[in-house]
């Protein structure tokens, strides 16, 4: 008996040495505390909000606000809400320069929270978002759980051991050592296989019990956690539109959009003439999201609100909206060659071919991201008649493509607006899937002045543009 416990001693400092060498697991069913960035059409102001990373509760909770070039000063005020109850105000005051300003909120514990910004002149946007715990897996549990046991029994070996007249007591201790060694080795094999529960924030709806233990209730699913697909209904309200989004099977109201490249909803409306407008509505309430319209003409617009519902894929839902205005239509753009948008030098090339490579040329390499990406192309067609709106919501193609932004040597978080650093060119690939004439729109950001290129393209019966 002398140099069993020596021995099991030994066994036990080699694997816990195993096992803390390889750090904390991380294979949490909260989310890992990662900035959030919304883009938010607050009335006049297209603004980008950067929630923050909280680590542990209660904390502050940090809220920066992107302004562009043109956004009007002002005061933001700030709540944060959990349960209904606002429990933190704050305000982001915003100079007349385009920038980042701060404002700075509390939460008191993890769970679904709600942040609301208002400008006093409409109605508040809310943004829901999730403050992660930190989650402790079950097998994780019972490996420093098995330790901790094999510890004790362990010691009580030793003095049983030493103090009984009778060394075979000692196997009753050394027993409860090798079950709970097999315990924890078995918890720290089994780390690698176990799969996490439904994450929820982004397959189930959030509570304060499941982001705080979603290990509670876990249960292996044999479906998937897609959501039916959403309706989508346009009403005009004053100064823009109000869009109502309802279950498709239920007909309630969509409460479960996820942020998606940077916002709940992507927005694109086209006007009669072919003017083009990528908004992103703020949410009022339940389903409900309202959007500005400057300067609108009369006719018929097209609208198409892309989305994700939680534990969906990507959605896009199309309609009309007729609005009344008096705006003078846009002029039909040019196709491929120069031109100044916003006093910006732009050279636009469309190289023939299947697929198509459509390429602006900037003067600079100073370009910013904009929701999350170099730039993007929003293509719609074949266009037929005088009426670019009716007929954009009725083309058999309706399209939104990225540029994506290239990785930075020592970057390894998305890069925010700050960072001007990309280009000179923005290129894009697509390929049209009919021939006919499209209307396409590019759209990149610089000096924090998000510029929209409108362009022709005529895609004959072979499949190469021009």
């Amino acid at each position: 008996m002398g140099t069993t416990p020596k021995a099991t001693l030994l066994l036990l400092l080699a694997l816990l040495g195993i096992t803390l060498g390889t750090g904390t697991a991380h294979a949490d069913g909260a989310p890992a505390g990662t900035d959030i960035q919304v883009a938010q059409t607050l009335g006049a102001r297209e603004l980008t909000v950067i929630i923050r990373r909280v680590d542990t509760t209660p904390s502050p909770l940090r809220v920066d606000v992107v302004t562009h070039q043109g956004t009007a000063p002002g005061t933001l005020h700030l709540t944060a809400a959990a349960d209904g109850v606002v429990t933190s105000r704050g305000d982001v005051v915003l100079g007349a320069e385009p920038g980042m300003y701060p404002g700075t909120l509390q939460v008191g514990k993890p769970g679904p929270w709600q942040l609301s910004l208002s400008d006093g002149s409409g109605p508040a946007a809310t943004i829901p978002f999730v403050v992660p715990a930190r989650v402790v897996p079950p097998w994780e549990k019972a490996t420093y759980g098995g330790f901790v046991a094999a510890g004790v029994f362990l010691l009580l070996a030793l003095v049983v051991g030493v103090r009984a007249r009778r060394t075979a007591f000692a196997l009753i201790p050394a027993g409860g050592l090798v079950a709970a060694l097999a315990v924890a080795v078995t918890g720290a094999l089994l780390s690698a296989s176990s799969p996490p529960p439904p994450a929820p924030g982004s397959q189930l709806d959030p509570t304060f019990d499941n982001v705080t233990d979603p290990y509670a209730n876990a249960r292996l699913s044999t479906v998937d956690y897609s959501r039916p697909p959403v309706n989508l209904a346009v009403r005009p309200a004053p100064d823009g539109l109000q869009l109502g989004f309802t279950d498709g099977a239920t007909g309630l109201p969509v409460d479960d959009l996820l942020i998606h490249d940077t916002a709940l909803v992507h927005l694109v409306v086209v006007s009669p003439s072919g003017r083009m407008s990528h908004l992103h509505p703020v949410r009022v309430g339940p389903g409900d999201y309202r959007v500005r319209v400057a300067d609108p003409e009369a006719g018929t617009y097209a609208v198409a609100a892309e989305l994700v519902r939680r534990g969906g894929g990507v959605q896009l839902a199309r309609s009309t909206v007729d609005l009344s205005g008096t705006a003078a239509p846009g002029s039909e753009p040019p196709g491929a060659g120069p031109r100044t948008i916003d006093g910006v030098p732009v050279d636009l090339t469309i190289s023939p071919g299947t697929p198509t490579t459509v390429t602006a040329h900037f003067p600079a390499g100073d370009l910013q991201p904009w929701l999350g990406m170099l730039g993007h192309l929003i293509v719609a067609g074949p266009i037929t008649g005088p009426d670019v709106g009716a007929s954009a919501a009725k083309a058999p193609t309706w399209a939104h493509v990225h540029a994506m932004i290239p990785p930075l040597a020592g970057q390894l978080d998305r890069p925010d607006e700050t960072v001007a650093a990309y280009g000179p060119d923005v290129s894009f690939t697509y390929t049209f899937a009919a021939p006919g004439r499209y209307r396409i729109w590019l759209q990149a950001e610089r000096g924090y002045r998000v510029l929209t290129i409108p362009a022709v393209v005529d895609v004959p019966t072979t499949g190469a543009a021009r």
